[in-house]
């Protein structure tokens, strides 16, 4: 089931970790749209995700592919997916090469995921 995530509509870290055993038992996929602040969860495929961005008005160079591992403190966040790789924007791997991007992406996801498994 795909989720958006927006600071009206938070996700907690018990549920993350919920879908994340439901689905590939240890991750979630995400996509994070750097311009709106919204995340999308619960695609089997990143592609999936960024399809229902890009319907609901997101553009294209503002999507970035993440996975979280709700289970991980020190690398709850991992860069990597193939809609990362943007030539035309400078990204040639799919991991997100540019430090601003991956920053605002690390603010966006502490802002909309609650951390209840303390």
């Amino acid at each position: 089931m795909i989720k958006i995530v927006s600071s009206d509509n938070k996700i907690k870290m018990s549920e993350l970790k919920k879908i994340a055993e439901e689905m590939f038992d240890i991750l979630v996929k995400g996509v994070v749209d750097i311009e709106k602040e919204i995340l999308v969860i619960g695609g089997e495929l990143h592609s999936d995700e960024e399809a229902l961005l890009l319907e609901n008005g997101s553009k294209h160079e503002n999507l970035w592919g993440i996975n979280l591992y709700p289970d991980e403190k020190e690398n709850f966040i991992e860069f990597g997916s193939v809609i990362n790789i943007k030539p035309s924007l400078g990204n040639k791997s799919r991991d997100i090469e540019d430090p601003e991007i991956k920053e605002k992406i690390k603010k966006i996801v502490e802002k909309l995921v609650i951390n209840d498994l303390l």
